[in-house]
């Protein structure tokens, strides 16, 4: 047992037994509440663990598989498997625990962990899984071809012809969804997902349950921490999701908003792109800086441009791509998770401005290279869209007429241009979707925890999970602390020694980050990214 983190039975008033659900709203986004479901006696897995296959993970990572029940309702009845992997701890004899750990999503695999930080992968073992549904675990499955699975998704709509196109194929797609998916589409909840986690906990021999979850992720943990209170040990959530708008909502009229626009993601990505702009104008190395010019105004006369049609840049390998409204929204979308991808950015957005005034060009239209996507976690073996959508519809409340999308999509859009529609169209499957997971987490919220749980936001916009929301979640849970990373950007572990420093501390010995706590990041946005010291022989 880590020093300085309490377990149950040292825990004041500690909840012996079943977690608690919801059965409405009451005030301030909590709910009334009866019994829920915990693990209800299912038996512990035994994980034999072994090497991981060289293509589904680099050398050092131990893979082994779980059984757990389809439903915790009936937790001897139908079983699936979750893949699981470790990243041993290299000391392993003076180590402290195990970690488990979410990449996010919902819809990634999250077996292949990263060590976190030096410290943490000397001292713990570090456990991912892929989710119930999704990777190498037992998959859900919609789709006998790819061209069914991309009606799914596909960019959001921009004209009301769009929009009905896009109605139609998720209408279609749901209904294929509903033919093939079989009884996993009734059990993908997150509150399944923490279910998992905690027969893990038991599986590797842990009395509590230290964890790592970032985006989506921060949502595993907030519902473990309250199905689950008397086991949280060491819980860290980063770039976090305000649960109640990802379920319900604050007000019962809410109920009935697309999740994705009440999350207000566009919100954060709005607060994301003014502050590289303030950066941007701020430094002369900035390629789309322009003294004397409003850099948003400048931004905005480009999605002008591009909503009279696409534009043409040339790639830095020579050959041409062109740039609808909708790939100039998500590229700049994905460029702010990062604020190292400032630069690329920068290049890009320039590039769009140049490529409009053809009449400035000295050689065909200008050079910049896409900005990259956001990266994804080591060797998915199955992946589909369907996955990801399961949770997300499994989880919320939604209108269920998939018309209303268009009407939240304006009004976000009235606010952050392009991100709204870009955002709010995302859970357009749920207005139609085929599955209900009777068995989903709503709340409350605010349960008393056996320790405090570590919430950390990018205080100055996160193009995902908004910082606000970061601030409610630590406000809301039963025993929070909040720190801060003071910048832009999708997630601070990693960004800065202080933020890691801070996650190091907590998980070894159990010391929070002084109330207020703000950590600075360890490079600016258009800084040269530093380069390890080459190994000394």
């Amino acid at each position: 047992m880590v020093s300085g983190l309490r377990s149950p039975a040292r825990r004041a008033g500690a909840v012996a037994g079943t977690a608690l659900l919801v059965t409405g709203l009451v005030g301030g986004g909590q709910a009334a509440a009866v019994e829920a479901l915990d693990t209800n006696g299912a038996p512990v897995p035994e994980l034999n663990w072994a090497p991981c296959p060289d293509d589904v993970a680099p050398e050092g990572y131990e893979c082994a598989t779980a059984e757990v029940p389809l439903s915790y309702r009936n937790p001897h009845g139908q079983s699936i498997t979750l893949a699981v992997g470790r990243l041993p701890a290299t000391d392993q004899a003076n180590k402290l625990g195990t970690i488990f750990y979410n990449p996010g999503g919902p819809g990634g695999p999250g077996r292949i962990a990263p060590p976190l930080t030096p410290e943490l992968h000397e001292r713990f073992d570090i456990v991912g899984f892929d989710p119930r549904g999704i990777g190498a675990s037992t998959p859900l499955s919609c789709f006998p071809n790819p061209e069914d699975a991309r009606k799914l998704g596909g960019p959001f709509p921009i004209t009301p012809a769009q929009e009905r196109e896009r109605v139609r194929e998720v209408t279609e797609a749901t209904e294929i969804c509903g033919r093939n998916a079989g009884p996993l589409i009734d059990h993908m909840s997150t509150a399944n997902v923490a279910r998992d986690m905690d027969l893990l906990r038991q599986a590797v021999g842990e009395d509590m349950t230290s964890y790592y979850g970032i985006s989506y992720g921060s949502h595993v943990g907030s519902v473990y921490a309250n199905l689950f209170p008397e086991r949280v040990g060491a819980v860290v959530i980063d770039a976090v999701l305000d649960p109640v708008e990802w379920t319900t909502g604050y007000r019962p009229e809410e109920w009935f908003h697309p999740f994705s626009y009440r999350l207000g993601s566009h919100l954060g990505a709005q607060r994301s792109l003014e502050s590289f702009l303030d950066a941007c104008s701020a430094d002369e190395r900035c390629a789309f800086r322009e003294p004397g010019v409003d850099l948003l105004a400048k931004y905005n006369a480009i999605l002008d441009r591009l909503l009279e049609g696409p534009l043409t840049i040339t790639l830095p390998e020579g050959q041409p791509q062109e740039i609808t409204y909708q790939l100039a929204v998500q590229s700049t979308l994905g460029a702010l998770y990062s604020a190292a991808a400032s630069p690329v950015l920068a290049e890009f957005l320039q590039a769009l401005h140049d490529a409009a005034r053809p009449d400035t060009w000295l050689s065909g239209p200008p050079v910049a290279a896409l900005p990259p996507v956001p990266s994804t976690p080591y060797a998915p073996l199955r992946l589909g869209p369907e996955q990801g959508v399961a949770v997300m519809c499994a989880d919320s409340s939604n209108p269920g007429n998939p018309y209303q999308w268009g009407r939240f999509a304006r009004k976000a859009d009235e606010d952050a241009r392009g991100f709204g529609s870009q955002w709010t169209w995302l859970s357009v499957p749920c207005a139609t979707w085929p599955g209900a997971d009777k068995d989903r987490y709503t709340g409350p919220w605010n349960r008393d925890t056996a320790n405090p749980v570590l919430v950390i936001g990018n205080g100055k916009g996160d193009p995902a999970t908004p910082y606000e929301d970061a601030r409610k979640t630590a406000d809301m849970l039963g025993d929070a602390r909040l720190l801060t990373l003071d910048t832009f950007g999708h997630g601070a572990l990693g960004e800065s020694a202080c933020v890691d420093a801070a996650v190091s501390a907590y998980f070894a010995d159990g010391t929070l980050p002084a109330e207020g706590t703000v950590c600075q990041p360890d490079r600016g946005p258009f800084d040269e990214p530093v380069m390890p010291e080459p190994a000394r022989s």
